[in-house]
């Protein structure tokens, strides 16, 4: 009895940056389940469990608060230092361990990378999307600290999807660049957790409006780092309608149309530029994976 086969061909990338939407899409389920093996698997055998996703935010308010606020006396926006804090550290906290998270996807997934093929680019793209629990559960503790200042939330709460899109793009351009790197560098495991604590201090231990008016050039070079405008835009978007300074005695909104406008003009190019040349390079290097790693 004859007997039929069907032979499928997989063939590397071609082009200048392959990322094969279509087959993507396709497999979309498979992205979904990867996320929740992750969710299931981050606090498993721990005895908090999701607990942690509330502590770790509070520690970093108290701490950030009380030494960079109250003791410090770094500029929080008229707002409440810790409350200041908060709203920042709660998106940067999301992006921080994504981006860790990322850049050792490959590495984590290399039993599945060597013996099966799947759309490559699930695993820098789960991290991203798995840790949105952590974020809206530190969301939540912050949305009980605003009413525990007596704050409610503004109406431009409507764009806060838009800032975590922002966090996202970045965390996937530069997570994807690191991961692929990190299958032929295993320095990078090292290397990443201590540029995201630089990193984090670039951002959150001032804000964009603290800084004066005269330092025109500095603002707009301070303004290119992408997870500025993201954090910056993420506590404006909450909290705008309680956020003031003091100029030339008088008090002003801080963040108005045009600061933001630059933090925006700013940080976009910044952000495409590192999601385009961190998906340039996974897609250029994904073929050797299975060999390296």
């Amino acid at each position: 009895m004859k007997q039929d086969f069907v032979t499928t061909n997989i063939e590397p990338p071609h082009g200048f940056m392959n990322l094969n939407i279509a087959e993507l899409w396709h497999n979309r389920e498979l992205l979904y389940f990867l996320c929740w093996r992750d969710i299931k698997v981050k606090y498993k055998q721990t005895a908090l469990g999701f607990m942690w996703a509330i502590i770790v935010p509070l520690v970093n308010m108290v701490i950030f608060g009380t030494i960079f606020g109250r003791v410090g006396g770094l500029p929080t926006n008229g707002l409440n230092p810790y409350l200041s804090y908060l709203a920042v550290l709660v998106p940067w906290n999301y992006f921080a361990t994504s981006l860790v998270m990322t850049s050792l996807s490959m590495v984590k997934d290399a039993p599945m990378l060597t013996k099966i093929y799947f759309p490559r680019l699930y695993s820098p793209l789960n991290p991203s999307f798995s840790n949105l629990v952590d974020l809206a559960i530190g969301f939540s503790i912050l949305l009980v600290v605003t009413a525990i200042n007596g704050i409610v939330p503004a109406a431009t709460s409507l764009l806060l999807p838009l800032f975590v899109i922002w966090m996202m793009l970045v965390g996937v351009g530069i997570g994807s660049f690191l991961s692929a790197l990190n299958v032929r560098y295993r320095d990078v495991s090292h290397m990443v957790p201590f540029l995201v604590q630089i990193w984090m201090y670039m951002t959150v231990l001032t804000s964009f409006s603290g800084l004066p008016e005269r330092w025109g050039a500095w603002r707009f070079l301070y303004g290119i780092n992408p997870m500025v405008g993201a954090v910056e835009g993420f506590r404006w978007a909450l909290l705008n309608h309680h956020m003031v300074k003091e100029v030339g005695g008088q008090v002003v909104p801080v963040l108005p149309a045009h600061d933001l406008m630059m933090l925006m003009a700013a940080g976009l190019p910044a952000m495409i530029g590192m999601l385009a040349l961190g998906l340039y390079y996974f897609k250029r290097t994904e073929r050797i994976f299975a060999d390296v790693v």
